[in-house]
């Protein structure tokens, strides 16, 4: 029982000198503040100078340019472009017996139109054409600019 005592005299003490400390520096803080007021301290401002912002006027600014000619920019970008003929799903046993000469079915008939894709984007239908032993496709429809915003997201 008597070291309890002693220990809570003890930490009375610690409390009682926490105590001094904090008075002693807000005695010391107030007779700054006192000095400040009344010029004796250092000299500060006891407001800081406030002004108001000024920022440009962007509505009378007009583009320099025409609206079409920001296009520029992107016109040499290159994009992959790719004709989807059909798919298939193949069992990868089938896919290694493959050789020469194999006939995969694909899931589109003869004379449906190919999906034309760009940048793994389908953008247009068209049709199988040959031009001067090369083939080609002609675009026989192009897809609805708001379909086409809507799966970019995809």
């Amino acid at each position: 029982m008597d070291e309890e005592k002693q220990n809570n005299a003890t930490n009375e003490e610690s409390l009682d000198q926490m105590d001094d400390e904090w008075a002693a520096a807000m005695a010391e803080s107030q007779e700054a503040d006192a000095q400040n007021e009344s010029g004796d301290g250092p000299a500060e401002s006891a407001e800081p100078e406030i002004k108001k912002a000024q920022f440009e006027d962007f509505r009378e600014a007009q583009p320099s340019r025409p609206p079409e000619r920001k296009m520029d920019m992107i016109l040499d970008v290159v994009l992959p472009v790719s004709i989807e003929l059909g798919r298939t799903e193949m069992f990868i046993k089938k896919i290694l017996e493959l050789e020469r000469g194999s006939v995969i079915e694909l899931d589109k008939m003869a004379g449906e139109p190919v999906d034309l894709y760009i940048n793994n984007k389908k953008m247009a239908e068209g049709e199988v054409v040959v031009v001067d032993k090369h083939f080609g496709v002609r675009i026989t429809n192009l897809i609805d600019p708001a379909d086409r915003i809507k799966n970019l997201s995809n």
